[in-house]
């Protein structure tokens, strides 16, 4: 008798943990059930993917959604409905929203707002401050948390823990791998006076590549010291990506499309402050460094860091402009187009945004497609070509820094455990988000 599944994706070449190959894929109960020639099987509903790509769920591990405090550049809801409109199935969410998420009762909000209202799946950073050493422990471990976030440097938002004790205290409080804003907020401090009234190209001169290698240097130095894992979010210079290529011991590392796609000075002549973030885009050595140290397997995973404000807000003259800029939306095309380019291998592309994040945070039941796993599924199409609008970005903010640019490659459907949830820029499932699982606090790893 012929297998029976709820969905099938007939003829696409399933990019996997074995290489890429013209196979069937059956899903049942939100999990992936089989993957061969499923000719005589039948489904609730069959899609053919003849000439696509299926490529296991983009999990993009650094986003802002803003949701509470500043929903009137972003929320729960519309950061998701970008995230799924660019073919990615699960995010991370940082904490530095209004209140901060630095308490159980803060996380339990958040999951109680995503709840029924974001299309992917999600989970919640919990911010590290002085204040919250004690409880962190716990809250590492509570379910839909991501694990804690620590700002060595201040950006957007409160949170900030600058100095050696309490970085030392955090680590040795914690157990889960941690993840770092860093940069070095006494020397941000002794160079405010570089940044130039109404001039952007100030903005990498004030928090240079030494704010950003001392901080990186301190956080890697401590976690050896105490024996604890830590991830260095959106690298952004050459001397960090020599310094962390011997301490991928303990050090795990992002790389942002952003920083491997736009350099200095050009983002700034060309978008003035709407290139402005933190830490900032620098010039060409930093960006080739960037790649370099891609290849060679010193970058981990891709995340987005999508930090979205108006453009009302990003036209203040620098430097009252906030830092951010879009991203979830234009990680898979912006990333797909430099393969398109032959600057990476469709496989590295999935580990970087797939298997790498599952593999750093320790993610259950997500990052490949395997039998057993959860159907979260990218399908992408290598050949088409679009042009990036910021009319057609979801984000409540309106606009992306790639405004105009031409790409090879681009997300056609999103599927989360099992659920259509795209389909050719369509969103035709809603509000079916649920938390992540993490194998470090799962049910019975609690003790």
């Amino acid at each position: 008798m012929p297998e029976t599944y709820d969905l099938l994706l007939s003829g696409g070449t399933i990019v996997n943990h074995d290489g890429a190959g013209e196979r069937d894929l059956g899903i049942r109960d939100g999990k992936i059930a089989a993957i061969g020639d499923l000719a005589r099987a039948s489904a609730g509903e069959t899609i053919d993917c003849r000439g696509l790509h299926v490529l296991p769920g983009v999990i993009d591990t650094q986003v802002h959604f803003r949701e509470p405090g500043h929903v009137h550049k972003e929320d729960l809801e519309t950061g998701s409905r970008a995230a799924v409109q660019g073919g990615v199935t699960a995010v991370f969410e940082m904490p530095n929203t209004e209140p901060p998420t630095t308490d159980a009762s803060a996380l339990a909000d958040k999951l109680r707002r995503a709840r029924g209202r974001m299309h992917c799946d999600f989970a919640f950073f919990i911010g590290g401050t002085h204040q919250n050493i004690a409880e962190l422990p716990e809250l590492e471990r509570l379910p839909g948390s991501a694990g804690v976030k620590v700002f060595m440097g201040s950006s957007t938002g409160k949170l900030l823990v600058a100095d050696d004790a309490g970085l030392r205290a955090i680590l040795k409080a914690i157990r889960r791998r941690a993840s770092f804003h860093a940069e070095d907020e006494p020397r941000l401090e002794e160079r405010k006076s570089l940044r130039v009234v109404g001039d952007p190209h100030s903005h990498p001169v004030w928090r240079d590549e030494t704010v950003a290698l001392r901080a990186t240097t301190r956080l890697v130095t401590f976690a050896r010291e105490l024996g604890r894992r830590v991830h260095v979010l959106h690298v952004s210079t050459a001397e960090e990506i020599e310094f962390l290529a011997a301490h991928k011991d303990v050090a795990s590392m992002e790389a942002t499309p952003h920083h491997l796609t736009l350099e200095a000075p050009d983002c700034y002549d060309r978008l003035g402050t709407r290139a402005q973030m933190n830490p900032p885009l620098r010039e060409g050595r930093h960006r080739a460094a960037l790649w370099r140290g891609l290849k060679a397997g010193v970058v981990d995973i891709l995340g987005s860091d999508h930090a979205p404000h108006t453009l009302e807000e990003k036209a203040k003259p620098y430097p009252a402009s906030p830092s951010g800029m879009p991203g979830v939306q234009t990680l898979v095309p912006i990333m797909l187009d430099h393969v398109a380019a032959g600057r990476l291998t469709l496989a590295r592309f999935v580990d970087l945004s797939s298997a790498g994040p599952a593999r750093v945070f320790g993610i259950a039941g997500k990052g490949r497609i395997a039998a057993g796993y959860d159907a979260d599924l990218t399908v992408v199409d290598l050949k088409r070509k679009e042009t990036i609008r910021n009319g057609l970005i979801a984000s409540r903010c309106g606009w992306t820094p790639y405004d105009g640019v031409e790409v090879t490659g681009w997300p056609v459907g999103t599927f989360v455990r099992g659920a259509k949830v795209m389909w050719q820029g369509e969103l035709v499932a809603a509000g079916l988000g649920a938390p992540v699982r993490f194998l470090e606090s799962l049910p019975h790893a609690a003790s």
